[in-house]
């Protein structure tokens, strides 16, 4: 039930205020920022949520601070560091790809990087406010980094098909 009120507010602010602003600037616009719309969903539910419903508790708990020693996880061989290490990238390499195309196409590098170290940044300082048990690590914020470095080497060199793909879509001729 948590997590479907969380669902339900991401369902209503799309409907009532993305898409409505979003389907008048053409298919291929609506069809990025959809997409765009729906991996971050995804990225609050593996991260983040329930957020509603944790609202008015993030003051019943200590805030434990983030962890500032890259890769302590690996060097001290605790847990299940590999795993997280290829999730962490594996979950930004959307973003890498996506985030350019959000920009009429033509996303900068520069902007794409600094974009994903704010999410991910973003995420890890909320990590711990909203879930007492959660923890936030710097070694997540690198390797959600280099996920998005990744995606935007996908998004440099398939550009020319997916600009072809979105402008056929629009009914644009070359």
């Amino acid at each position: 039930m948590k997590y479907f009120i969380d669902f339900a507010a991401l369902a209503t602010l799309y409907i009532f205020v993305f898409f409505r602003k979003w389907k008048h600037k053409g298919r291929d616009v609506l069809l990025v920022n959809s997409l765009m719309y729906i991996y971050l969903s995804f990225v609050l539910y593996f991260t983040l949520m329930p957020v509603i419903t944790a609202i008015p508790f993030v003051l019943n708990h200590p805030y434990t601070p983030m962890n500032l020693v890259p890769f302590i996880d690996v060097l001290a061989g605790r847990g299940d560091f590999f795993r997280q290490i290829v999730l962490n990238v594996i979950m930004t390499v959307p973003f890498g790809f996506l985030f350019p195309l959000t920009q009429n196409r033509r996303g900068k590098f520069g902007k794409t990087v600094l974009c994903c170290f704010f999410l991910s940044l973003g995420i890890e300082i909320l990590q711990p406010l909203l879930n007492g048990s959660r923890s936030s690590d710097i070694t997540d914020i690198i390797t959600n980094v280099v996920g998005g470095v990744i995606g935007y080497g996908f998004y440099a060199a398939f550009r020319p098909v997916v600009v072809w793909v979105l402008d056929a879509l629009n009914g644009k001729k070359n």
